[in-house]
């Protein structure tokens, strides 16, 4: 049976804001001029000699591996995991969390800085009546999404809880995602949050969640609105940095045609 592939990942650019200043990404092009002259250089072949003067277009990238899509290791989180464990590298992520049947949450209507609770997800998943179970990978849509590359992406969207976060790795959840900068509501609001109530917790909670469970999430995923709520697989296969706390990734939606 023929699939259709929707791509979930952005397109890594130091040209537009997509994080908070001083945290993006720098990407310096050396042109098929500057390499002809290198592999003169590294190897001794003459500019002159190589096809029409020209040798290989490279890129060099500052990057942090939280810049782009990328997936969030439980390392990121917290030293450990589940209570105690310690907490997995994403080049210790174990493959079969990536990839499985998909549902996709709508929560675009709710207000940039909502914190999701565990019953609006119960609530949603009614709404489309899908029945989560173990391996299923949870992709949240919000408002985050249409604002990507603008000004205001990075205060866009609402934010998983801690709570929702919790009762998701309950259910069996290992890998989720968002659409948004953080898998948290905008940090700028939990901060409004946490000086009005003065309870440090709120700060950072959807991720701090992980101290408590196990799991990963995505980040910066792009065309959720393309998906349908269900009916449809993802693959998201992390880069492996040695002892690292994220890894980027493309994930692929795969919908039968």
């Amino acid at each position: 049976m023929a699939r259709r592939l929707i791509d979930l990942s952005v397109t890594l650019d130091d040209r537009i804001a997509a994080d908070p200043p001083g945290l993006g990404p720098t990407i310096h092009y050396s042109d098929h001029d500057a390499g002809a002259r290198d592999f003169e250089r590294i190897f001794g072949m003459p500019v002159s000699r190589q096809l029409g003067g020209k040798g290989a277009a490279v890129e060099r990238v500052e990057m942090t591996t939280h810049n782009g899509t990328h997936m969030d290791a439980p390392w990121h989180y917290h030293p450990t995991m589940n209570g105690g464990e310690r907490a997995l590298t994403i080049d210790e992520i174990p493959l079969d969390w990536c990839m499985g049947r998909g549902v996709r949450l709508d929560f675009r209507h709710l207000a940039h800085g909502h914190v999701v609770t565990a019953a609006e997800v119960r609530a949603e998943l009614s709404r489309i009546g899908h029945d989560l179970r173990p391996g299923d990978i949870v992709l949240v849509n919000t408002a985050a999404g249409a604002r990507y590359g603008q000004p205001d992406y990075v205060a866009s969207g609402c934010g998983m809880g801690r709570e929702a976060t919790l009762w998701l790795a309950a259910q069996g959840m290992r890998l989720c995602g968002t659409d948004a900068w953080s898998w948290d509501a905008p940090l700028a609001r939990q901060m409004e949050r946490v000086r009005e109530t003065g309870d440090d917790s709120l700060f950072w909670e959807g991720h701090k969640a992980g101290a408590d469970c196990v799991y990963c999430h995505m980040e910066k995923l792009a065309n959720l609105d393309l998906l349908p709520a269900t009916g449809f697989e993802v693959m998201a296969f992390p880069v492996k940095v040695a002892g690292g706390s994220a890894g980027w990734c493309r994930p692929v939606a795969l919908i039968d045609a």
